[in-house]
């Protein structure tokens, strides 16, 4: 995986998501240590997962997969930066695929995806500081997978699909069996006169 630092391209590519890129790379020199609330849908869209299911997402895409486009920790949460319109598709797909958590049969397979949250046009996020600081790791904010060029490759809806498919087949045993009555009696028929 990549580096948790940002670099200067890294923090310009963030900043090209604001209206005002200028002002948000001036407050970084001045602040490198300050994290940042950014707008979704032009540069990135971001979708967050819980922190140890986002976890085993990044495992699939950097173990079975193509990598990951940046990555952040936050309040708990995996931020995984997508290409823009993700947050838009990869819900639809998700439920079309019945791994969304809406479906009418929210248990079963299901309710092995925790819900995603994906925040794309209309939405901002709090990024983590460019610096990785003591102070952000007390926070709980950092990144895992920091930005590190101006045009970073971001992974759309069905990448992001196929991941969290593959983090929850390998976190939940899925059986085409129902599961035990534990209130059934049971007689043993082995030893009949």
């Amino acid at each position: 995986m990549s580096s948790s630092t940002v670099t200067s391209d890294g923090a310009a590519w963030l900043a090209s998501a604001g209206a005002y890129p200028r002002s948000t790379l001036a407050l970084w020199e001045e602040r490198p240590e300050a994290p940042v609330v950014l707008p979704c849908g032009s540069a990135f869209d971001v979708v967050s997962a819980p922190a140890i299911f986002g976890r085993a997402m990044l495992d699939r895409l950097w173990d079975d997969g193509p990598g990951s486009g940046p990555v952040a920790v936050f309040r708990g949460r995996m931020l995984l930066f997508a290409a823009p319109g993700t947050a838009q598709r990869l819900p639809s797909l998700m439920e079309w695929e019945e791994w969304g958590s809406t479906g009418p049969a929210a248990d079963g397979r299901t309710a092995a995806v925790p819900p995603l949250l994906c925040h794309g046009t209309g939405d901002a996020v709090t990024v983590p500081a460019p610096s990785g600081t003591d102070a952000d790791t007390a926070s709980g904010s950092r990144w895992l997978v920091a930005p590190d060029t101006r045009h970073p490759w971001l992974p759309g809806p069905e990448i992001l699909l196929w991941a969290a498919v593959r983090a929850a087949r390998s976190t939940v045993r899925i059986s085409i069996f129902p599961p035990p009555d534990l209130d059934a009696k049971v007689y043993d028929v082995s030893r009949r006169r």
